[in-house]
């Protein structure tokens, strides 16, 4: 009991001291903060909002109307031998990749609250689902920071194969507890189409809310730090921690700042060897950023759900996409014809603006949609027909 009071003391009087800095800093450097936090607004507001918030619709009302379930039926023979996870689980895995962080994450969380997958399945899920968009990474990161699509598309093959590989690891956590029965239907109520459309609209912009809010918060603070010259000793910190594996002080920086926001990190990498850069960006993809994690630990609240098998699920993504990129640089041309043709048609994804890029994710959602819809119809002809056929 005093181990525990002497642990809750110095918690609170680190968080103390915290808060006292936080509050000097925006007495001492006002200008900086505000300009900081209209930055993060303008990044909410170009990018957070059109990007995740129709994906979050979406995946709510496939959670919701119970659709799931007929991607479940048609996907379980692959989800179960290689993830160990029933079939339900591909939602959160296949709106994950589409949609970004945290939209996968969010999507599992849904699975377990509903009752369509166990506790065990989904954090086995947690450890894997919550991954990159293909808009960012081609995009913002591969047209953007490194000036070529076809790098872009080299770094989304690496972000998903490794998330996979990940996938495929993690069936072995809790290894006694096994996926439900193959054909078992799940036990919860579906809901009407209009309540469910309330509620997906309403807790999508909720959760939307939740993420401008870290990344304000993350924004202003990676401003704060650098001004104060605490990031500058934290990364001399890192650097001699690394400096065995060839760590100089630069990439101790931008490390350090990608693993706090993965955005402000893949931006900061500029100038270095392009293998060096390339292997770091790949980290800070599969790793996300504490921003990132922040807001699952938000949609964890009360779940019950393992925070620690999520965290060591990305660390181990992170560090299996710089493995792969790396090898892949030395291993495979990129100037091969495809890739070319594929680059030259995402190179102006970074330029978006606020309504085309608005218009581009609500055209996607809205085909996630329709692909849900259609397999359900299409599961619920099939089944008719055979229990058609059952009774004759």
């Amino acid at each position: 009991m005093g181990r525990i009071w002497a642990k809750a003391r110095y918690r609170d009087l680190i968080l103390g001291i915290a808060l006292l800095g936080g509050a000097a800093a925006l007495v001492l450097w006002p200008e900086l903060t505000m300009e900081a936090m209209r930055d993060g607004i303008r990044l909410c507001g170009n990018v957070i909002l059109p990007s995740l918030f129709p994906f979050f619709v979406l995946s709510s009302l496939v959670v919701e109307l119970g659709m799931s379930r007929y991607l479940g039926k048609l996907l379980e023979p692959i989800m179960v031998p290689l993830f160990r996870v029933s079939g339900s689980c591909a939602a959160a895995l296949a709106l994950g990749f589409i949609g970004g962080y945290p939209v996968g994450a969010r999507t599992a969380i849904q699975l377990y609250e509903n009752g369509q997958c166990s506790r065990t399945e989904a954090e086995r899920l947690l450890a894997f689902c919550n991954n990159s968009g293909p808009a960012f990474i081609l995009g913002v990161v591969g047209a953007g920071v490194f000036g070529s699509g076809r790098l872009g598309l080299l770094l989304c093959l690496t972000h998903l194969l490794a998330s996979l590989a990940v996938g495929v690891l993690f069936r072995f956590y809790r290894p006694g507890d096994r996926p439900r029965a193959k054909g078992r239907a799940p036990h919860f109520q579906t809901a009407s189409f209009p309540a469910a459309f309330t509620r997906s609209v309403t807790g999508a912009l909720q959760s939307t809310l939740h993420i401008c809010a870290f990344i304000l918060f993350f924004t202003v603070l990676l401003r704060v730090l650098a001004r104060a010259g605490i990031l500058d000793l934290l990364s001399r910190l890192l650097c001699a921690l690394l400096s065995p594996l060839g760590l100089t002080r630069s990439w101790a920086e931008r490390l350090l700042t990608g693993l706090l926001e993965v955005s402000s990190g893949v931006t900061s990498l500029t100038g270095g060897s392009l293998s060096g850069r390339l292997s770091m960006a790949a980290f800070m993809l599969g790793w996300a950023g504490v921003s990132v994690h922040c807001q699952v630990l938000a949609f964890l609240g009360d779940s019950g759900l393992s925070m620690r098998t999520y965290v060591a699920g990305k660390l181990l993504h992170g560090g299996l996409s710089a493995l792969l990129t790396a090898a892949l640089v030395r291993l495979l041309p990129l100037e091969l014809p495809v890739s070319l043709y594929l680059a030259q048609q995402t190179e102006t994804i970074a330029q978006l603006d606020f309504q085309r890029a608005l218009t581009i994710s609500a055209a996607a959602a809205w085909g996630m949609w329709l692909f849900f819809l259609a397999l359900a119809v299409y599961m619920v002809k099939k089944s008719s027909g055979k229990n058609r056929r059952t009774i004759v």
